[in-house]
C-alpha cells in the first residue's frame, strides 16, 4: 500500500483483521470516514484512513469507549493523558478483582453461606477511608464523649485497618471479624465500661497515662508462675502478687494494702475483656504486623489469685 492508492473495506479487513462489519461501522459513525467512492458506490479508503483505523482498533484493544476515541481522533485530549487515565481506572479494577478473589479464597475456605459472603464481599470493598471511618464512628460512640485516658485513645485512633490492594484471605477474614466486633453491642458495652472506669480514675487524679513497664512486669513475674506450674490460689502464688502489687503502689503512689488489692482486681477485671484482645490481634493480621502474644492466660491468672488472696 502507498499514499496515492485507495481501497476498499474488503482490503482493510484483509489488513487489519478486522471485519468488513465493524470497519463499516467505524466509517459510518465517522471515527473512520472514507476517502471516496467507487464509481459503483464503495467506499474506497487511503493510507491515512488505515492509520486512523490502526489507532482505533489500538485504543479499543486497550478498553476505551467510542466516545473518548473520538475525542483522542478529533484532537480533544492527547493519548498519553487517554493513557493516564485509563491506567488508573485498571488499576482500580484491578485492586477491585484482587479483592474478589482474596473474597472468594476466604470463603472456599471458611464454607461461608450466602449471606456471609455477600456480607465478605461488601465489607472488603470498603475504601481506605470508609474502613478508617467505621473503626472512628466505634470509638466515637465509645470514648468519644468521655475524659478517659487520652493517650489509650489515641493509640486506638491511631490504629485503623489498612487492608493491602491484594490481600490474603486471612486479611479479609480478620478484616470481617474485626467490622462484625466494632458493631456488636456486647463488645461496644464493654469498651464503654473501660472507657468510664478510665474516665473515673482520671477524676480521682490518675493522669499516669499508659502503663507499658507494668504490663511487662506482670507478664515476667506471672509468667514464671504458670511455667512453674504454680496455681492461683496456692500458697506459693502470695509472693508473686505481693511483687506486683507493690509494683502497682510504686507507680501509682498509694499504699499496698486491702483497699489497692481491690482497686486493682476491679481495674484488670474491666480491662480484661478477651475480645479486647482479640481487636488488636485481628487489626495486626489485616495490616501485616507482628501479631503480639496474648496475655490472657497472664491476666486470668493474676486475676484468679488477687480473687483467692482477697477471700483469706
Amino acid at each position: 500500500m502507498d499514499g496515492d492508492t485507495l481501497y476498499t473495506i474488503g482490503a482493510l479487513a484483509r489488513r487489519t483483521g478486522l471485519t468488513v462489519k465493524t470497519i463499516r461501522f467505524y466509517s459510518d459513525t465517522g471515527l473512520v470516514p472514507s476517502t471516496d467512492r467507487s464509481p459503483a458506490g464503495y467506499r474506497l479508503y487511503d493510507i491515512h484512513a488505515l492509520a486512523r483505523l490502526d489507532l482505533v482498533r489500538t485504543l479499543r484493544d486497550l478498553g476505551l469507549d467510542l466516545a473518548v476515541i473520538r475525542q483522542v481522533l478529533d484532537r480533544e485530549i492527547s493519548v498519553p493523558e487517554v493513557a493516564a487515565a485509563h491506567a488508573d481506572a485498571l488499576d482500580v479494577q484491578i485492586r477491585t478483582l484482587r479483592l474478589r478473589r482474596a473474597v472468594l479464597r476466604a470463603v472456599a475456605k471458611r464454607g461461608s453461606t450466602p449471606e456471609e459472603m455477600d456480607l465478605m464481599h461488601k465489607l472488603a470493598k470498603l475504601s481506605d477511608d470508609e474502613r478508617r471511618r467505621l473503626v472512628h464512628d466505634f470509638i466515637d460512640d465509645t470514648f468519644g464523649d468521655l475524659d478517659a485516658n487520652p493517650d489509650f485513645v489515641e493509640m486506638m485512633r491511631s490504629a485503623t485497618p489498612d487492608l493491602p490492594d491484594d490481600p490474603e484471605p486471612e486479611q479479609v477474614d480478620a478484616w470481617v471479624e474485626l467490622a462484625g466486633l466494632t458493631q456488636d453491642p456486647d463488645f461496644r458495652t464493654a469498651v464503654r465500661r473501660m472507657a468510664e472506669h478510665q474516665a473515673a480514675e482520671r477524676a480521682q487524679g490518675d493522669t499516669t497515662g499508659l502503663h507499658h513497664d507494668l504490663t511487662e512486669t506482670v507478664r515476667d513475674h506471672v509468667g514464671h508462675a504458670l511455667t512453674a506450674g504454680i496455681a492461683p490460689d496456692s500458697p506459693e502464688a502470695a509472693p508473686v502478687i505481693d511483687g506486683l502489687t507493690a509494683r502497682y503502689a510504686q507507680v501509682f503512689g498509694r499504699t499496698d494494702d486491702t483497699d489497692l488489692r481491690r482497686w486493682l482486681l476491679t481495674r484488670l477485671e474491666v480491662a480484661n475483656d478477651p475480645r479486647a484482645e482479640r481487636y488488636v490481634h485481628l487489626l495486626s493480621v489485616i495490616n501485616g504486623w507482628p501479631v503480639p502474644p496474648s496475655l490472657a492466660p497472664v491476666f486470668a491468672w493474676f486475676i484468679e489469685a488477687l480473687r483467692a488472696g482477697l477471700k483469706q
